[in-house]
């Protein structure tokens, strides 16, 4: 391994005004309110501790994730840039992204938000019918989701993405195109259109919904990629769509298996060391606990064993669309072609994957049986 790979920051920001109950990120309803310098003061300490991990690199994206992190006053967010600024040093077009929800009162803050240095915000718009809206607990109306977009554009923000779920309780393929539909109409430069799916110790996990059948689902979906295509975009990732030059930059970074720092309630970083080390790091969970002066923010600290370290990064690269450098094995891991080349015969054979002298990409086959593949990759 020679350079380092790129590196981001992830800041979790945990409290949210209600729990959807799809949700299964470390999110807590707020209970009265939030301890916000206490929690920024906590932020900065868990990032200046973490930085003997980072070594000597710029940063090259950040995101501001939740919960709700626009619950956290747009002071306080200039705040936590300002101060992270001061501990690393940031690239000349840093992508910094917060996510934000659509309500009246947070698109009124979008302003100060873009003042206090975020560049790109990415918009829990959900769907755009008030039933679909009540069923996945969120507090939104449609016509606050559609303003959402004009706000964000009012306030400057070049790159914004809105999220947009498909494949809901009840959806039939219209409703699903019509949410699209009127994504689309709002012309984004960056879309997040992705499946609903049960996720383990969620509220929808204890009583699940009636989700629409497999063959509604597949018609929901190609008849929705036909969509996004005809109005300019282009699919990067598994359930991300983008105009050209807006892909998100963090996201990619993620995919590409590039290092990131996390900080902040459960936040997972990983961080690849001088010797060619992958070391992961979670933190503590729980507001209270992480909060807690005396203790450390660290929960976790593991070294990725060099036997899993195949699946992992196939695991990420394999969601993007883009053709895969043969050589960035090699500068992401500490395997070679020789640690992989029998599963990547067994896939080539199969004609999951092409393959040339410089880079890899899956087939519209290996799309279908992508976790098939990556299965190939556990270690024995």
């Amino acid at each position: 391994m020679s350079l380092l790979p790129p590196l981001s920051l992830y800041i979790h920001i945990p409290w949210c005004e209600q729990k959807c109950p799809y949700c299964d990120f470390n999110s807590h309803a707020r209970k009265g309110v939030i301890p916000e310098q206490a929690y920024i003061d906590a932020l900065l300490a868990d990032l200046a501790a973490d930085l003997p991990l980072a070594g000597e690199r710029q940063l090259t994206s950040i995101f501001i994730g939740g919960g709700t992190p626009s619950l956290i006053s747009p002071a306080g967010i200039k705040e936590i840039l300002t101060g992270a600024q001061a501990l690393l040093p940031w690239s000349d077009n840093c992508e910094v992204t917060m996510e934000a929800n659509p309500g009246t009162l947070e698109a009124d803050r979008f302003k100060p938000y873009r003042d206090a240095g975020v560049n790109r915000l990415s918009v829990g718009v959900q769907s755009f019918q008030q039933d679909k809206l009540q069923i996945l607990g969120r507090i939104h109306g449609a016509d606050e989701a559609r303003r959402a977009a004009t706000e964000a554009r009012k306030a400057g923000f070049e790159r914004f993405n809105l999220d947009l779920m498909h494949t809901l309780p009840n959806q039939s393929v219209d409703d699903a195109l019509f949410d699209l539909a009127q994504a689309i109409e709002l012309a984004p430069p960056h879309l997040s259109w992705y499946q609903l799916t049960i996720e383990p110790n969620t509220q929808f996990a204890s009583k699940p919904p009636q989700l629409p059948d497999e063959d509604t689902q597949w018609a929901i979906f190609e008849q929705g990629k036909a969509m996004l295509e005809a109005a300019g975009y282009r699919q990067y990732e598994i359930s991300a769509w983008a105009k050209p030059g807006y892909q998100c930059e963090h996201n990619l970074n993620y995919w590409r298996f590039g290092d990131y720092l996390g900080i902040g309630c459960g936040a997972h970083g990983k961080l690849t060391q001088a010797d060619g080390s992958i070391i992961r790091t979670v933190k503590v969970r729980h507001p209270k606990g992480y909060l807690e002066p005396t203790r450390s923010p660290m929960d976790q600290q593991t070294t990725v064993a060099k036997e899993d370290q195949a699946l992992e990064y196939y695991m990420n690269r394999l969601r993007l669309l883009e053709p895969m450098p043969l050589s960035e094995l090699s500068q992401r891991t500490q395997l070679c072609a020789r640690d992989v080349a029998p599963t990547i015969d067994w896939a080539r054979q199969r004609k999951l994957i092409h393959i040339d002298a410089e880079q890899m990409q899956l087939t519209e086959l290996g799309h279908r049986y992508l976790n098939e593949l990556l299965g190939q990759f556990l270690p024995e």
